[in-house]
């Protein structure tokens, strides 16, 4: 574990003393989160969403720039859009475009031309206990029931006013 040498000023002396500063480092291991005696524990970070004004140039840079392994674009119709997924060994990131004229990612585009991030999305082991353990927290979801999602599996939106500002994605692993 690297460390460092933090000097820390005492308060009224001259003479400052050596503190050694520990890091903490990450690992790409699933970390199982939950409160003691929750039914439900978060996971690993399954992907970041990047709404993109042009799927095929979005896919080219990180195809072809990049050298990123890219999935095929994938329209899911019942979320109105296109995906494209990007693998990058320890999660992914998701293309989305607009798919429909009642698309989420139209809305977002319209607001930010240029694209970006657009959502998070956090693998939880029983989505059904979290969604109702959220709810009791005063966490709103964006809609009454999970769905399916990109990878087949359920999926729910919480509301980006209740996670400080980002819009999660939990997806039951």
């Amino acid at each position: 574990m690297a460390s460092a040498v933090l000097k820390v000023a005492v308060a009224g002396l001259s003479r400052c003393s050596a503190l050694p500063l520990m890091r903490a480092h990450s690992t790409t291991a699933p970390l199982h989160q939950g409160l003691p005696g929750s039914l439900w524990k978060l996971g690993r970070l399954n992907h970041i969403a990047i709404a993109v004004p042009d799927m095929e140039k979005a896919t080219a840079l990180y195809r072809d720039v990049l050298g990123a392994t890219v999935s095929d674009k994938v329209p899911l119709p019942e979320h109105g859009v296109y995906t494209v997924f990007v693998e990058l060994g320890n999660t992914k990131l998701e293309l989305l475009h607009p798919l429909g004229e009642k698309s989420p990612i139209a809305g977002f585009l319209q607001k930010n031309k240029s694209g970006g991030m657009h959502h998070i999305c956090i693998e939880v082991d029983d989505i059904k206990a979290a969604i109702v353990d959220l709810k009791a927290k005063n966490i709103r979801t964006l809609s009454a029931e999970p769905r399916i999602g990109a990878h087949g599996k359920l999926v729910m939106f919480l509301h980006p006013k209740d996670c400080d500002g980002v819009l999660v994605e939990l997806e039951e692993a």
